[in-house]
């Protein structure tokens, strides 16, 4: 087993896990509005999806769909098509939001306990769908395993590897969760709400354009 390989593999992954980015957003919005079991659950999805991201990129079958220009380009599209509705949605709730506000205090409160409240299972697919389908994930897995994980490789590697990436993500993300779930914290997130769906609707949406964009240049 390759233990400097695997190191290099989780300072790379580790820095990519804390840069901003949809998965990032998601969790946040995840923890303040929802229960923390909901959040957590969204942070298991995302790191399924990156263990799904490694096998994928392990078996070539990622370097495969990025070979296919339809294959490709097909994928973007689509996950460019999920992260736009979500933006949208999360637009759509933080204009939501700012009109309640101006509403009677006893009418914002009646509203707010009516919100519902997510199930786990939907807050897993969120997360899963968000990394998943965003083609940016797929493009850094499969430039993190062609330049580092080469034919050469054991298997024991490969498998400590997939194992190592989805203990950090899920430690990460699920760490987020549980802190920002915090009552007291979870009080002041809650305060904030308008701002944390506008902030993930901008996240969402611009990385929507950028890939959409991308495809229409490489047209």
């Amino acid at each position: 087993m390759d233990i400097t390989l695997l190191a290099s593999l989780a300072v790379i992954h580790l820095v990519a896990l804390m840069s901003p980015g949809p998965d990032f957003a998601i969790v946040v919005k995840m923890a303040a509005q929802q229960t923390r079991l909901t959040a957590m659950y969204c942070a298991l999805g995302i790191a399924v999806a990156i263990l799904v991201h490694t096998l994928l990129s392990l078996m070539g079958i990622s370097v495969m769909i990025q070979q296919s220009p339809l294959a490709y380009v097909v994928v973007q599209l689509i996950g460019s098509g999920y992260l736009a509705w979500m933006g949208f949605g999360a637009l759509m709730s933080a204009i939501n939001t700012i009109k309640l506000k101006r509403q009677p205090a006893q009418v914002v409160t009646t509203q707010c306990d009516n919100v519902a409240k997510m199930s786990s299972f939907k807050g897993f697919k969120i997360g899963l769908y968000t990394n998943l389908l965003n083609p940016k994930a797929l493009i850094f897995f499969i430039t993190l395993f062609t330049v580092l994980i080469t034919p050469q490789v054991g298997n024991s590697t490969k498998i400590a590897a997939a194992v190592l990436l989805f203990s950090l993500s899920f430690v990460w993300f699920g760490l987020l969760a549980l802190v920002l779930s915090k009552p007291r914290i979870q009080q002041k997130l809650l305060a904030a709400n308008s701002i944390i769906d506008l902030l993930v609707g901008i996240i969402f949406i611009t990385v929507a354009v950028t890939i959409a964009s991308n495809i229409i240049s490489n047209m």
